[in-house]
């Protein structure tokens, strides 16, 4: 686990934004905004806000060493973004529950929060960064790619009442 200095830590991102750890309330936030969020873009049904809570409650409860969570939030402390980074086998960092609030984006604060991932996988001496995500996420699609994630594969399903192509991308450090 991280020591409560390190878990306190704050690192400013950008000009009136500061990433920090979770704190109480924050969970829920996450939960919340994906499911709202989700089902606003994507159409995503109940079961989305469901497995995002089944990720935050297993990190929350689980928490290996080296794994962390990016919170950002502006001056006034509202939050507008966030992004995880679990160690689910040796050698793999995996980006988990990125998102950025649709006011912060166009800002530089996805790539801020990618950069922060990516530098934290290194620094662990990941081999690579991996994540899982659904092809209708466009944007972020892009951001991978521009950063050196390389798509591995892709699925048709129906995932949380909409037909989506899954995706596995994979960033080698």
């Amino acid at each position: 686990m991280l020591d409560r200095a390190e878990r306190r830590g704050k690192s400013h991102a950008m000009d009136g934004i500061t990433l920090r750890d979770l704190e109480p309330g924050d969970a829920g936030w996450v939960a919340m905004r994906h499911g709202e969020l989700y089902w606003r873009d994507e159409g995503y049904d109940i079961r989305f806000e469901a497995l995002v809570l089944g990720i935050l409650s297993d990190f929350v409860s689980n928490r290996k060493d080296g794994e962390r969570a990016w919170i950002a939030v502006d001056d006034a402390g509202t939050r507008l973004g966030c992004v995880f980074a679990t160690l689910p086998e040796p050698g793999d960092a995996k980006l988990r529950m990125f998102l950025v609030e649709p006011a912060a984006r166009g800002t530089g604060l996805a790539q801020f929060l990618l950069d922060t991932l990516i530098a934290h996988a290194r620094r662990l001496g990941a081999k690579r960064v991996v994540l899982w995500t659904h092809e209708s996420h466009r944007a972020a699609g892009r951001l991978y790619a521009r950063n050196g994630f390389h798509l591995l594969d892709e699925t048709p399903v129906v995932a949380f009442g909409q037909p989506t192509l899954e995706q596995n991308w994979e960033l080698p450090l």
